[in-house]
């Protein structure tokens, strides 16, 4: 098959749908698909080149502003690169991982020329309304408009998946939309060995993910100043995003300078072996309809303590391989993270129950069930059946403009 991939996320801002986009591609172009792959230029110059046998698109981009490490594709040039790109590549099926800039205008182009689309969702409000300063002090209504949005464009899909249950479920009760199918993002478990790497011999707690308020990583340094000091443990901080200064600075105010380290962003090799040198993994963030990183450091065979919140009860099952914390419960986090830190035999039977579950969300199955989604939607174009129906006929066309673009 040919197919065309398209996220608004984009590698250099380090992001699980960007990741997870990536990760789809290799896969695919592996099984012996041709792939194109759109995204925005991290450095807003719009280019084409071959990467590891997929043919990546990357299309001028803008800062967004306020948010100068953001791009984003504007409108006055995204839907004309886009077009272009559809007749070069000529896909049988278009993918597109957002309903923002980027993909709203492949999805429009999509529909426009006949090729079936199916559309992947990874949004939430609570990931985007932060970095829009006029909607801020109107969180409901704003998170109200913002699913409206997302419901006007993925009308448009043919077919929508999003990455577990939970994921399905939220959109579901936020929108009108047809049912979506849970797919897991996935993980490529032989990235990630745990020969030789046991969590009981580490003090380690790592964090990785974007710096940014829905991730809570304040709270996760609260409960961090609150571990004894015979625990002899370090806090390893993986990520970009607004607010590391801010976060910094909250580590200097709490005394934690020579026990915290902020890694910013880092290669693949380098996160493999920070997942491999920590004891515990921790997700503090509210805001996850999956967690590639949490996944991640279960197929590294590390226990894992995280909120209670989304889709993270999928992945930590309650003293089975790690903890939940209500979310906001400082001292909670603290007495989990104290509870791993401190048993290093309970460390390391969390970690193999976590490598055990991370199994069940092997890379290949999850390749295997978008290539299933891919053939029947080109058998839906070639035979003339409808695509599955049940949107209101209310709801207006794909192509509205973005939200946060009219605010």
């Amino acid at each position: 098959m040919k197919i065309l991939l398209g996220a608004d996320q984009y590698p250099e801002y380090t992001n699980g749908a960007a990741t997870f986009t990536t990760r789809l591609a290799a896969g695919l172009t592996a099984n012996g698909h041709t792939v194109d792959l759109l995204w925005p230029a991290g450095d807003g110059r719009h280019r084409t080149c071959l990467e590891n046998g997929v043919r990546v698109h990357r299309l001028s981009s803008a800062s967004l502003p306020g948010r100068p490490r953001m791009q984003v594709c504007p409108p006055w040039s995204v839907g004309r690169q886009v077009r272009q790109i559809l007749e070069i590549a000529r896909p049988d099926v278009v993918h597109v991982q957002s309903h923002l800039g980027l993909g709203r205008a492949l999805l429009r182009a999509a529909g426009e020329t006949g090729v079936p689309v199916m559309a992947t969702n990874h949004f939430m409000p609570e990931n985007l309304l932060p970095h829009v300063p006029v909607v801020r002090r109107f969180p409901r209504t704003a998170t109200r408009l913002a699913w409206r949005d997302l419901e006007r464009v993925f009308v448009g899909a043919d077919l929508l998946s999003a990455p577990t249950p939970r994921a399905v479920d939220l959109l579901a009760a936020a929108t009108r939309l047809p049912a979506a199918q849970p797919i897991s993002c996935g993980i490529d478990l032989d990235r990630y060995g745990v020969d030789g790497w046991d969590p009981a011999d580490s003090g380690t707690v790592l964090f990785v993910g974007r710096l940014e308020h829905e991730k809570h990583v304040d709270e996760l340094l609260a409960a961090f100043a609150l571990l004894p000091l015979d625990l002899a443990s370090r806090l390893e901080i993986i990520g970009m995003g607004s607010l590391r200064g801010e976060l910094e600075a909250r580590a200097d105010a709490l005394g934690l300078r020579d026990r915290v380290t902020f890694s910013g962003r880092v290669d693949e090799a380098e996160l493999v072996r920070a997942y491999g040198r920590a004891a515990v993994f921790v997700m503090p963030g509210t805001a996850e309809l999956q967690s590639l990183a949490t996944l991640e450091a279960m197929a590294s065979g590390r226990p894992v303590v995280a909120a209670d919140a989304m889709a993270l009860p999928h992945l930590v099952h309650q003293d089975e391989n790690g903890y939940r914390y209500t979310p906001g419960d400082v001292a909670g986090l603290a007495r989990l993270l104290a509870r791993v830190l401190g048993n290093p035999g309970l460390r390391t039977t969390l970690g193999r129950r976590s490598r055990r579950i991370a199994e069940e969300h092997r890379l290949a199955a999850t390749v295997g069930a978008f290539e299933d989604c891919y053939s029947r939607l080109m058998g839906v174009r070639s035979t003339g059946v409808p695509a599955p129906a049940g949107v209101p006929t209310d709801v207006p066309a794909a192509g509205d403009e973005l939200l946060t673009t009219a605010a």
